[in-house]
């Protein structure tokens, strides 16, 4: 593997990765395999539990791929978890204030830095890689910020000054869904929130990321193009969505013999 996700992200990389809803070893395996630089295990929005994610976890990581896993909240035991299990970072849900911010860095790292528990898993060699662990987690532990709040908007910038949080990924449905105007792409007060955002990610030195969730070339070219560079593309129920949907119209518009 090259340089740590954290640092990549330091250093102002672009890096593009994926998405798994679903629990299936398999799949993530083929997802594992498909040349993405890190892949998200979604706890928040489907049905993977700790078991599961414990083993896509470690399906991705021995592919040789950054795995992270979005937490369903931000606390202590999720973020516990998923760091136990090997991910190497998180994607904290409802980050809308620096308090929340300071509490998500405090979950991920240990005393002195934070209040994680010490346990032994994976991440920790089942019980003989403690020591060494420690020291890895103490440096490349990565942090990421769900915006997905107008609160969070207001308050961007000092989230993102907070120490340890290491990117943010926006959640335009949620954010527009909290003025008022789910999905309202165009109402004013909609298009101001997702401006100011987009202000951020030019010019602040924090990655911004977005997931540009369906097989759409120009939009993922649009969002590097405005300079996102923590990028999740797809996701593995969707890209099977869209490819048994285009085949299947592909099959059924052929001409059959009667």
């Amino acid at each position: 593997m090259s340089q740590p996700l954290k640092a990549r992200l330091a250093a102002g990389e672009t890096t593009i990765g994926s998405w798994l809803s679903w629990g299936f070893p398999p799949v993530a395996e083929i997802m594992a395999r498909a040349g993405f630089e890190w892949l998200v295990v979604d706890m928040e929005h489907t049905a993977i539990g700790v078991a599961e994610m414990h083993h896509l976890v470690q399906i991705v990581s021995l592919a040789g791929i950054v795995p992270l896993v979005r937490v369903p909240l931000n606390e202590p035991i999720s973020i516990k978890h998923a760091l136990d299990a090997g991910a190497h970072g998180v994607l904290v849900p409802q980050i809308n204030t620096v308090e929340e911010a300071v509490q998500a860095v405090g979950f991920a790292y240990y005393p002195p830095r934070g209040v994680r528990g010490a346990g032994l898993g994976r991440a920790q060699k089942y019980g003989v890689g403690f020591a060494e662990y420690r020291d890895r987690a103490a440096r490349e532990t990565v942090v990421i910020a769900q915006i997905e709040h107008i609160t969070a908007v207001r308050n961007l910038e000092a989230i993102l000054a907070v120490d340890g949080i290491d990117g943010f990924i926006v959640g335009p449905y949620d954010l527009s869904s909290s003025i008022g105007r789910p999905g309202q792409w165009d109402h004013p007060d909609v298009r101001t929130a997702l401006d100011e955002v987009a202000r951020v990610v030019r010019s602040g030195p924090t990655p911004g990321g977005f997931h540009v969730v369906h097989s759409d070339h120009a939009e993922l070219e649009a969002r590097l193009a405005s300079g996102y560079r923590f990028i999740a593309y797809g996701d593995d129920m969707v890209f099977f969505s869209e490819k048994v949907a285009a085949e299947a119209a592909f099959a059924f518009q052929r001409p059959r013999k009667t």
